[in-house]
Parts: structure tokens; C-alpha cells; sequence
């Protein structure tokens, strides 16, 4: 996800955006945009080819109490916080980090998240194949790294997402993280075995 993994349901309101960001009507315009990506298109079509498609109201704008960017919620689908949106890239770039976790969702039959090695699996092809951690946007958030910055800046937020999930500590985070990260970065599909 893109910051921490979102809870079973966010708040909603339809009260204006606050600390620039968007209300929920500019937010849901921008997610109708976001339909239009080639990535978000690329990822959607996979998960119809997997079976798992989505109807109008799988990803939705809503107003988000935590400090978080969106989330994919089981059963319900994609929560994009408007009142933490500002530009169209951002809200791209949540739709693309939560649709891949959707996809892990979809096609894994023993993807569970409330074990910590899943989750952080999931964080991890997340964080890698969505383009969260493009040096660009690494420098935008004041990580001046330039070698290796893309492995620490998914290992950071893989630690961010995992601790928030209830179920998991900081230490088993840490260890769950350290014993997928082969596996789930490297590799396309580690869901075919479980980690």
C-alpha cells in the first residue's frame, strides 16, 4: 500500500479537502483519469485475465482521518484519500500500488494478510513494481541517495505498511521482511508458493 495498509474501512466525509488537498468530487475525477493510465489499463487487464475484475465503485475517493495516501481494503476495493491527494500523479500512483496488491489478492487462494511475511510480500512487489520508489520521487520526498536508493526506499516503506497491520510487530515486521525479500522481489509470481 502506499503508506500503511488501510483499515477494514476508512472514514468518510464529504467535507471539503483539508491541507491542500482534494474534495472527494476532484479526487474521483482524477480516479476516472487515472482509468486512462497505461500502467492502471496494464494491471486492470490483468486482473480480469486473472478473474478478478472490477465493477464502477472498486476504487473510490474518500475522506481519510489517518495520514495515509489510500489503501485496498478485501471485499471492498480501492480507498484513495482525497483530503492527502494534490496532483494527478499521486493519485496515479496509489490506484497503480494498490492494484498490484488487488492482483496478489486475486490470484494467491493462501494469501493472508494478517501473517506478516504475506503482507510484507505484498509490500514489497507493491513497492518495487509500482514505480513508489523512483528515484525521482525519492528526491522529492528528501532522500538524496542515489545508489541502492530504490531497495532501501521499499525496504522503509515495506516496514512502514507491515508495522501498521495489527498483527505484526515491529521485530516480526523486521523478520518477515528479511525472509521474503528474495522471493517477493525478484520473483513475478512468489504467491504460487507460499512464503
Amino acid at each position: 500500500m502506499s503508506e500503511e495498509p488501510a483499515p477494514k474501512s476508512i472514514p468518510e466525509s464529504s467535507s471539503s479537502a483539508v491541507n491542500g488537498g482534494r474534495t472527494i468530487e476532484e479526487c474521483q475525477d482524477m480516479i476516472q483519469r487515472s482509468l486512462r493510465n497505461p500502467t492502471v489499463k496494464f494491471l486492470r487487464q490483468h486482473l480480469e485475465k486473472a478473474g478478478c475484475g472490477f465493477g464502477d465503485k472498486f476504487i473510490k475517493a474518500v475522506h481519510c482521518n489517518k495520514k495515509i495516501a489510500g489503501g485496498y481494503v478485501r471485499g471492498e476495493g480501492i480507498l484513495v484519500c482525497s483530503n492527502h491527494m494534490n496532483i494527478q500523479d499521486e493519485v496515479n500512483q496509489v490506484i497503480i500500488h494498490e492494484l498490484i496488491h488487488a492482483y496478489d489478492e486475486c490470484r494467491a487462494a493462501n494469501l493472508d494478510w494478517s501473517n506478516c511475511a504475506h503482507h510484507a510480500c505484498s509490500e514489497i512487489r507493491a513497492g518495487h513494481l509500482s514505480g513508489d520508489c523512483h528515484y525521482k520521487r525519492e528526491l522529492l520526498r528528501g532522500y538524496m541517495k542515489i545508489r541502492g536508493h530504490e531497495q532501501d526506499c521499499v525496504r522503509r516503506r515495506v516496514m512502514k505498511s507491515v508495522i501498521a497491520n495489527p498483527y505484526c510487530s515491529a521485530a516480526a515486521a523486521k523478520d518477515a521482511m528479511e525472509a521474503v525479500w528474495d522471493v517477493c522481489y525478484n520473483d513475478t509470481q512468489p504467491f504460487d508458493r507460499a512464503p
